[in-house]
């Protein structure tokens, strides 16, 4: 069961993949859809890939993944891109699956290796400055953390050594 202190952690990564859906879905628009079903196309990959970046963030307070590292991410979004951008036109139906579902599959695990640069370098800065607000009444929070305190020492010794 998922409670209040893994909804926190949710909360940075639900609202990137949202809002990252929400203006991707939005730019329909420019390709000349009508704007109902491009509200409904935005709001159709809004919702997947703000469930799929909340699950990002419960992943990481569990230790499935952690801080600094694109690996696993890129993997997690090569999967879960393109089944947001199956819901979105199974749903909205924008044309893109005329060519087959299996291209479509395709192509958007390779597109989404892009999204997840983006997601994980937002995800990294938004992240810590959420857990120092959250930490003191959610150990989870306080426990990854830690984690970016850890990274962040690291990174800076490597760094001080290469001077």
């Amino acid at each position: 069961m998922i409670d209040r202190h893994s909804l926190e952690l949710a909360l940075p990564g639900a609202s990137i993949g949202a809002v990252a859906g929400a203006m991707a879905g939005g730019l329909t628009l420019f390709a000349g859809v009508p704007t109902g079903l491009a509200a409904l196309s935005a709001l159709m990959l809004a919702l997947p890939l703000g469930l799929f970046g909340g699950l990002y963030g419960v992943l990481l307070g569990r230790g499935v993944f952690r801080p600094g590292t694109f690996g696993p991410c890129g993997l997690y979004w090569m999967a879960a891109f393109p089944l947001s951008r199956l819901v979105q036109e199974s749903i909205a139906g924008t044309g893109g699956l005329a060519g087959g579902a299996g291209g479509f599959l395709l192509y958007q695990a390779m597109v989404s290796l892009g999204f997840a640069i983006g997601f994980v370098w937002i995800h990294e800065r938004l992240m810590p400055h959420w857990l120092l607000r959250v930490a003191p009444a959610n150990p989870r929070a306080e426990e990854l953390l830690g984690l970016y305190v850890h990274h962040a020492e690291a990174l800076r010794a490597r760094k001080g050594a290469g001077r």
